[in-house]
């Protein structure tokens, strides 16, 4: 071994317990990475979490964040980006995912809210029901970019421009980790866990 070989293993020997360990988390065969990129921002897996009812599962969910918290409100009122990833496990006709958006919006915000939320709100659903039919493996993201507002993409494609504003996407993550969650196993996942 010569001496650079040597120093290398000497300096990775040294720098590993320092290291921070990154592992993805797998759920119902779906990898969601450690960490994602969105824009320049570098965010992390704060948890994953499942819908299903009964027998049927319909989508494995990730939340990616700035930093990591155990709390709904930390995560809601966390400044800078965010992401909610989907992967879908079954077939399904995205107007089902269209009522499940209106109706989460609607259980998690007031009526003076929804009222300043409709028009975006509209957009949104608009977006996702031009995808026709969502299919087992596709990979939906709503992204948030402070001061851009919402994107949502299909399979890595945007499906309309950035709805603008920031109470959107919120409003939106509200439907996962709100007081009236969709699913409120679910909910736990992607917090990481059970609340503290």
């Amino acid at each position: 071994m010569n001496r650079r070989t040597g120093a290398l293993i000497l300096c990775m020997t040294l720098a590993g317990p320092h290291l921070p360990a990154v592992a993805d988390t797998r759920i119902e065969g779906q990898t969601f990475g450690d960490r994602t990129s969105l824009g320049t921002a570098e965010l992390q897996l704060n948890g994953v979490g499942l819908r299903a009812v009964a027998w049927l599962k319909a989508y494995a969910a990730g939340l990616y964040l700035p930093a990591r918290t155990r709390q709904a409100e930390g995560a809601l009122s966390m400044p800078g980006p965010k992401r909610i990833q989907l992967r879908m496990l079954l077939d399904a006709p995205s107007q089902e995912f269209v009522k499940a958006l209106e109706r989460g919006v609607a259980r998690n915000t007031t009526e003076a809210e929804l009222a300043v939320l409709r028009d975006r709100l509209l957009q949104l659903t608009q977006a996702v029901a031009g995808v026709g039919k969502v299919k087992k493996g596709d990979v939906i993201n709503l992204d948030f970019q402070p001061g851009t507002g919402l994107l949502v993409s299909h399979n890595g494609r945007a499906l309309s421009a950035a709805i603008a504003a920031d109470d959107l996407f919120p409003a939106v993550l509200k439907i996962f980790i709100g007081d009236k969650p969709i699913d409120p196993e679910m909910k736990s996942g992607l917090l990481g866990g059970p609340a503290v």
